[in-house]
C-alpha cells in the first residue's frame, strides 16, 4: 500500500461515528466527538509539563547559574548605589563644616545649636568636616555601579538565550510525540473526535504552551531570585524596614490566588470552544461547495456566529479576570513603597540609616514588589498554558491500538490468498456488526462487495488492513494470521484507490511517484501513467508531469484526480488492492477510462471493488452481497442474477427502476 494511500485510508472513518466508516469523509458531512469535559488538574498537568524539559536539566542548570549571578549583580547594585548618595550628602553637609574639626565634634557644635537631628545624621555619614563632595571616588563607585548593571544584563542576556533554547526543544519533542501518537491511534479514537478538535490540540495548544514557557520561564526564574536576593539586602539594611515591606505580602499571594482559582476553569473553557469552533470552521471549509449548493450559508454562519460568541464569552471571561491581578498588584506595590518611605525617612531622623541606605532600600522594595507584580501578572499565561497541556496530556494519554507481534512474521513473497476465518466485529459491545463471518479468496481474483449503506462493506476491507482489530476469528494472508504481521508490512503490500481522492502539493511526478521506493526515475512514473491512461491528459498541461497540484486539487478534475491515484498504486506494486467506489462520482466517459485502467492494475492481483454502481463490477470473479454485517449471498454476477436474491433486487432498482 502506498503512503499516501494509506494516510486516505487512515483518514477515512473519521465520518462516521459508530458504524462501519467510509473510507473518506465527504464533503461537509458532520464529524462526531466532544472535547473531553473534566475539572482541570492544575498540579498534575503542570508537573508533568516541567517533566517535559527534563533532557534539557544540564543547559537548565547552566541558565539557572547565570542567573543567579545576574540577580546577584542586580541586588548588590542598589547598595553600591547607595554608598554614592552618602559620599554626595556628605560632601554637601561636610563643606558647612568647620575645617580641622573631627566628626566628633563637629556633631557636638550642631547638638550645642540645637541641631541634633542632623547630628545625629553625621554617625551614618562619611563626613569629613571642611571638604566638600569627593567627585573621583564619586565617580569609582558610580562606574562600579554601571559595570555591575552591564554584566548583569549580559548574563540576563545568555540565559534568555538559553531558556529559549530550551522552550523551543521542548515544544519540538511535544510535536513530535503527538505526531507519533496520532499515528498509534486506533481509528475508533478519530470516530469520537471532530478533525477540527484533534488539530486544536496538536496545533492551537502546543502554540499555546510554547508562547506561555517562553514568556514565563526565565522570567518566573529571575524573579523568584531577584525576590530572595532583594529579601537578604533588606534584612543585612533594616530587620525593622524589611519586615514593614513584608506586611504587604500576605495581602499579595491571596489577591493572585484568589483571583487565579477563579480564572483557571474560564482558560479551560477558552480552549475546549476554541477546539468546537475550529472544528466548524474546518468542516465548513471543507464542504463549502455543498453548504453553497443546498443554501445552507445562513445556517453555517448562525452556527459560526454562535460559537464564536461562545469563544468571544469565555475569552472575555478568562483574560477579564486574570486581567485584575496587574492593577491590584500594583496597588499593593504602591502601598508597600509609602509604608517603607515613611519609616525609612523617621529612621534616618534617628541616625539609624544613612540616606544612602533608605534610596538603596526604596530601590530594593521596588525590586521586591516588581518580580512580585510580574509573577502575578504572568498567573493568567500559566492558567493558560496548563490548560492547553492538559488538553495535549488528554491525547497522549488516549488508548492506543493494539502493538505489534513481538517478533512479527514478514512473509518473503505474497500472493494474495486472503481467508476470513469465523470473524467478528463490533463498533459497540451490545451492537455486534460481524459475526461469525468466513471467506476465502484466492490469489488474483476481484472480489466485488456491494450491499445497503451500513452493511459491513468498507469494515471488512478495514478489517483486511488492520484499522480495526478483529474481535473474534482472524484473517490470514497467504496462510498468515495478519496479527502476526506488523501493520506496516501488511499495509505496504495493500494499495487503496478511494472515491474521496488524496493528493499533496506537490507535482504530478511526485504525487504519482509518493509511494514508491525513493529515487524512482521519471521514466518509471511515466511507464505507470501511461498504463493508467494518465499520460494522455498530462501531456495536454504546459508544464506536464511538472504541474504543481494546489492544495485543494482544484486544477485537475475529479476523475484526473481518480487516475492520479490509480497510477499511484500501480508503481507502488501491491499485491492487494481496495478499490472503494472509484468511479462512482465521474462521468461515463472518464469512468471508461477508469475501469480500463483498473483493469490494468487488477492484472495480477487480489483485489476488494466496493462499488453502489453495479455496472462497474459484472466481471468479478466473485461477488459479496452483504446486509448487517453477513454475507448473505456470493457468487459471479450471472449467477446472483439468476438467484432472484438480494444481488438480483439492488440490480433491479439501478437497471430496471424498480422499488426496493
Amino acid at each position: 500500500m502506498t503512503t499516501a494511500d494509506r494516510k486516505a485510508g487512515a483518514e477515512a472513518p473519521t465520518a462516521a461515528p459508530r458504524r462501519g466508516p467510509a473510507p473518506m469523509a465527504g464533503p461537509g458531512r458532520m464529524m462526531g466527538g466532544q472535547p473531553t469535559e473534566k475539572s482541570m488538574d492544575f498540579k498534575g498537568s503542570g508537573k508533568r509539563l516541567l517533566r517535559q524539559m527534563r533532557p534539557e536539566r544540564a543547559v537548565i542548570g547552566l541558565g539557572l547559574g547565570l542567573g543567579v549571578l545576574s540577580v546577584a549583580l542586580t541586588v548588590v547594585a542598589p547598595k553600591v548605589l547607595g554608598h554614592a548618595t552618602d559620599l554626595i550628602v556628605a560632601g554637601i553637609v561636610g563643606r558647612r563644616l568647620p575645617e580641622g574639626v573631627t566628626k566628633a565634634q563637629a556633631a557636638a557644635q550642631l547638638r550645642a545649636h540645637g541641631q541634633g537631628g542632623l547630628a545625629d545624621m553625621l554617625g551614618t555619614m562619611p563626613v569629613v568636616p571642611g571638604h566638600g563632595i569627593d567627585f573621583g571616588t564619586v565617580g569609582t563607585v558610580l562606574g562600579a555601579t554601571a559595570l555591575l548593571y552591564a554584566v548583569a544584563s549580559l548574563f540576563g542576556f545568555v540565559q534568555a538565550r538559553i531558556a529559549t533554547r530550551v522552550v523551543q526543544r521542548t515544544v519540538f519533542r511535544m510535536r513530535e510525540q503527538v505526531e507519533e501518537k496520532l499515528a498509534r491511534l486506533p481509528l475508533a479514537y478519530f470516530d469520537k473526535q471532530q478533525r477540527g478538535e484533534v488539530l486544536s490540540r496538536a496545533t492551537n495548544d502546543i502554540d499555546n504552551i510554547q508562547q506561555t514557557l517562553q514568556q514565563t520561564m526565565s522570567q518566573i526564574v529571575t524573579s523568584l531570585l531577584t525576590i530572595l536576593g532583594v529579601l537578604a539586602m533588606m534584612f543585612w539594611i533594616s530587620p525593622l524596614l524589611a519586615a514593614v515591606a513584608l506586611l504587604t505580602v500576605p495581602l499579595s499571594v491571596l489577591v493572585a490566588t484568589k483571583i487565579g482559582k477563579r480564572a483557571q476553569p474560564q482558560f479551560v473553557q477558552q480552549w475546549k470552544t476554541t477546539g468546537k469552533l475550529n472544528a466548524h470552521i474546518e468542516e465548513m471549509y471543507t464542504g463549502h461547495s455543498l453548504v453553497k449548493v443546498f443554501g445552507r450559508q445562513r445556517e453555517s454562519a448562525a452556527l459560526f456566529r454562535e460559537q464564536n460568541d461562545a469563544l468571544y464569552a469565555a475569552g472575555f471571561k478568562a483574560q477579564f479576570i486574570s486581567g485584575i491581578i496587574q492593577p491590584a498588584m500594583m496597588f499593593i506595590g504602591n502601598l508597600n513603597y509609602v509604608l517603607v518611605a515613611v519609616v525609612g525617612g523617621l529612621r534616618v531622623a534617628s541616625g539609624a540609616l544613612s540616606i544612602g541606605d533608605v534610596q538603596a532600600f526604596i530601590q530594593y522594595s521596588r525590586q521586591f514588589s516588581q518580580p512580585l507584580t510580574q509573577v502575578a501578572s504572568m498567573a493568567n499565561l500559566v492558567q493558560s498554558g496548563v490548560a492547553s497541556a492538559e488538553r495535549v496530556f488528554e491525547l497522549l494519554d488516549a488508548t492506543e491500538q493494539d502493538p505489534d507481534a513481538e517478533r512479527p512474521v514478514r512473509p518473503e513473497h505474497i500472493e494474495g490468498r486472503v481467508a476470513f476465518e469465523d470473524v467478528s466485529f463490533r463498533y459497540d459491545e451490545d451492537k455486534p456488526l460481524i459475526d461469525g463471518l468466513s471467506l476465502a479468496v484466492h490469489p488474483g481474483q476481484t472480489v466485488a462487495i456491494v450491499g445497503p449503506t451500513g452493511a459491513g462493506k468498507t469494515t471488512l476491507v478495514n478489517l483486511l488492513m488492520r484499522f480495526y482489530e478483529v474481535r473474534g476469528g482472524r484473517i490470514t494472508l497467504d496462510g498468515v494470521d495478519i496479527a502476526e504481521m506488523s501493520r506496516e508490512d501488511l499495509r505496504a503490500n495493500i494499495g487503496m484507490v478511494l472515491q474521496d481522492t488524496w493528493l499533496f502539493g506537490g507535482t504530478i511526478a511526485e504525487n504519482i511517484a509518493y509511494g514508491a521506493p525513493e529515487g524512482t526515475s521519471l521514466d518509471k512514473v511515466i511507464e505507470a501513467a501511461k498504463a493508467t491512461h494518465v499520460d494522455r491528459f498530462v501531456r495536454t498541461l504546459p508544464e506536464g508531469y511538472d504541474t504543481v497540484i494546489d492544495e485543494e486539487g482544484a486544477n485537475v478534475s475529479v476523475g484526473e484526480k481518480q487516475l492520479i491515484t490509480i497510477a499511484r498504486a500501480f508503481l507502488a506494486e501491491p499485491a492487494i488492492l481496495v478499490l472503494d467506489e472509484a468511479t462512482s462520482s465521474v462521468d461515463t466517459r472518464t469512468e471508461v477510462l477508469i475501469q480500463h485502467a483498473m483493469a490494468q492494475l487488477r492484472t495480477g492481483r487480489t483485489s476488494f471493488v466496493i462499488a453502489h454502481r453495479l455496472s462497474t463490477i459484472r466481471d468479478a470473479d466473485l461477488i459479496l452481497v452483504m446486509e448487517s454485517g453477513a454475507i448473505v449471498e456470493q457468487g459471479t454476477h450471472d449467477a446472483l442474477l439468476a438467484a432472484e436474491g438480494a444481488y438480483a433486487r439492488l440490480y433491479a432498482a439501478q437497471f430496471a427502476g424498480a422499488v426496493v
